[in-house]
């Protein structure tokens, strides 16, 4: 630990469940551990050794499910158990937030946070590393909440945006801005005039602040979450914290943290931001980054035979023989007990058709 970071903390969120990547992503296995991109290493892997380029390993937090907790140590060389924070059930990205700040508030009441999911791509990671840094010394010196967005290559409507103000609040990076709105997924016309008007960026969903700055914002904002998390004062990093939040946890509504804190605020600032960046959400944002064959077909699979095959995207174990013909736009996939063919204009109904195969043939095939 040096004195340049002694406060800096880095929160890897991975408790998410990838529904939208079924049937490589699956409850046991979510997307986050698997090698999605065919590197050697898993998602979680890859963002955790990220931020060893800026942190010493021992503030580098994870927080997940409960039950995914051995596929955290199994796959991060080094991790300890007490890095690891478990949440006892789901129950999205602002009680996931509180958990984690309250928790390293106990431990450091000058903690500075960097929070970050465990599942995106980031292409420039030396540019990464030099706007966490920036962003961790913006937090230290300034009591605002940050967050991360990305300059904009495609009227995309997968992606949530933020339209900034003119002008830079802070003299050390004029790539910060002050945040003037935050729009959800919007539709194609919308998301066009985005892109002409030159003021809005994706949100990236990576944030950066002080504990205390968050904290006090959960306490503004969200009182019900933040009774939650104050109330286990005394509790963290002993043996009664877990069965605390057991019980405690489930008291907590699910919602983001957009719609819990970054909206209702008025001291959100963003970093305009360009490292290669895709949150990876969907098979359509992984066949974007996939390397193409010469009919831009996206192929994963040692045994796959293409014939008039096009556009599509094919993800087959190595240990199976798959022949396909006259495809085009098509997300093809199979993985353990399940097997997806899909028109890839379509994959927003994979979500739905998880939801049935849980109604209709079990968690198995989940």
């Amino acid at each position: 630990m040096t004195g340049k970071t002694k406060h800096f903390y880095a929160v890897i969120m991975a408790g998410g469940i990838g529904e939208r990547f079924w049937p490589m992503s699956r409850n046991y296995r979510p997307k986050q551990f698997i090698d999605i991109l065919g590197t050697g290493k898993t998602l979680i892997r890859q963002t955790y050794e990220r931020f060893l380029e800026v942190l010493p390993k021992e503030q580098i937090f994870v927080i997940t499910n409960a039950r995914f907790k051995h596929l955290v140590l199994e796959q991060i060389p080094g991790i300890t158990e007490e890095r690891i924070i478990c949440e006892p059930t789901r129950k999205n990205t602002a009680p996931c937030i509180a958990y984690a700040s309250w928790k390293i508030y106990s431990m450091d009441p000058e903690a500075r946070l960097v929070i970050a999911p465990s599942d995106h791509i980031i292409l420039k990671e030396q540019e990464f590393a030099r706007i966490i840094r920036s962003a961790l010394q913006a937090a230290t010196e300034n009591d605002w909440l940050f967050t991360l967005g990305i300059t904009p290559s495609r009227p995309d409507t997968g992606y949530g945006y933020i339209q900034y103000a003119a002008g830079t609040p802070w003299a050390a990076d004029n790539s910060l801005k002050k945040v003037k709105t935050f729009t959800e997924k919007p539709s194609i016309e919308l998301a066009e005039s985005f892109l002409k008007s030159g003021d809005f960026l994706w949100n990236s969903g990576i944030f950066i602040w002080s504990a205390h700055a968050i904290i006090e914002a959960f306490e503004k904002y969200q009182p019900e979450i933040s009774y939650v998390f104050r109330e286990a004062t005394g509790k963290y990093n002993t043996p009664e914290e877990i069965p605390y939040m057991n019980i405690a946890f489930a008291a907590c509504k699910s919602i983001s943290i957009d719609y819990a804190i970054m909206e209702k605020a008025d001291n959100v600032f963003v970093f305009i931001s360009e490292f290669g960046w895709s949150d990876l959400g969907t098979w359509g944002s992984l066949y974007e980054v996939r390397a193409k064959d010469g009919n831009d077909n996206a192929l994963m699979g040692k045994n796959v035979l293409l014939y008039d095959v096009k556009n599509c995207i094919v993800n087959i174990p190595d240990d199976k023989l798959v022949v396909l013909q006259g495809l085009e736009d098509y997300i093809v996939a199979e993985s353990d007990n399940a097997f997806l063919i899909c028109k890839k204009s379509k994959e927003q109904e994979i979500r739905r058709f998880v939801n049935d195969i849980r109604i209709k043939k079990g968690e198995d095939f989940t």
